[in-house]
């Protein structure tokens, strides 16, 4: 069952020939402006991997990840829920040097998404990660890379507005506001996380909400985050305020990665120290792996922002429920 909600009086600025050629044009422009703004190659990555591997992201700790027994090989293997870690280990081997950094398409399965016009159980992103020193392992460096990121997300929009004269009603900030999600608490007492995000994109546009996995002083964190891959000292979401649905739309969630003491720090605190046993994190706390920054961009969630679409199933193809179906039909909201 999923939530859905029809935006009063939303139409389509595309028709659905349009929706399919600008998607294409947005995954193609994109792709070069952020491989020339954060020096990136692009790489082929896996679908799935072996479980007990560690190399599969956790996410929040709950979510099941699609599995499978290959026979062939006496295993199981897991469909990845994102490549935050595997990114990681191919640095380390393909070689990549400080500076350097690598891009690959990401598509995943998660089954138990709650399907709402944000939400799939499909899930297409762009994962990056590029190789770092020990002195960029810096807010201000997090913060210039955000920047970047928000260029090359506004000069997509530039130019596709340029293509389709029906979207230049679509204006995206380049002016990025940061704030640490304590600061959110702090600002926002009364109000739940996802209300806080939604207040502050409303009032600023395009905002970084930094500092996400720990506790805040209320006691709870902001939002989950698994504690072997980013550093939540030094993570962050990218969030736009999306006028069609008139809520924050998250497009990034991103983060200079754990060194070894981060690592040890999280995992004590996220109480599954036992992890430190896997592969991956042996090669990681041993110094085999290479310190990283790096995150995931939605595809369809910047389609959706830079097409102004009000659905997820506007501009990619999934499942979705018979009410949700239904309700498209009534709203002439076309679905792929």
């Amino acid at each position: 069952m999923s939530s859905i909600r029809i935006p009063e009086n939303y139409k389509s600025l595309l028709g659905l020939y349009d929706t399919q050629k600008a998607i294409g044009l947005i995954k193609t422009i994109f792709q070069e402006k952020l491989c020339m703004a954060l020096h990136l190659k692009r790489v082929t990555a896996p679908l799935f991997v072996l479980h007990g591997s560690g190399l599969n992201d956790d996410l929040n700790g709950v979510e099941r990840p699609v599995s499978f027994d290959v026979p062939c090989l006496d295993g199981q293997a897991e469909i990845v829920h994102s490549l935050a870690k595997w990114k990681r280990y191919a640095l380390y081997k393909y070689g990549f040097r400080p500076g350097q950094g690598l891009v690959t398409d990401m598509n995943a399965v998660r089954r138990d998404e709650e399907l709402d016009n944000l939400h799939s159980i499909y899930v297409d992103q762009w994962d990056w990660e590029r190789v770092i020193t020990a002195r960029q392992r810096t807010i201000s460096f997090l913060q210039d890379t955000v920047r970047d990121i928000v260029d090359a997300v506004c000069a997509t929009s530039d130019e596709l507005r340029w293509k389709f004269p029906a979207l230049k009603k679509i204006h995206l900030s380049r002016d990025v506001a940061f704030i640490t999600t304590q600061e959110l608490e702090d600002a926002y007492p009364t109000l739940t996380p996802k209300e806080r995000e939604n207040a502050y994109a409303k009032a600023h546009g395009t905002v970084c909400i930094m500092q996400i996995g720990g506790k805040l002083r209320s006691g709870k964190p902001h939002d989950g985050r698994a504690p072997d891959y980013d550093d939540w000292t030094l993570n962050c979401d990218i969030l736009f305020w999306h006028k069609p649905l008139g809520c924050a739309l998250e497009l990034s969630s991103m983060g200079i990665r754990v060194d070894a003491d981060a690592m040890r720090r999280q995992l004590e605190a996220a109480g599954c120290p036992e992890r430190a046993e896997l592969p991956f994190h042996k090669m990681l706390l041993d110094g085999t792996l290479p310190l990283t920054m790096g995150g995931g961009i939605g595809q369809s969630r910047l389609c959706m922002l830079l097409l102004g679409k009000a659905h997820v199933g506007e501009v990619q193809v999934s499942l979705w429920d018979d009410d949700t179906l239904a309700a498209c039909r009534t709203a002439g909201l076309e679905l792929l």
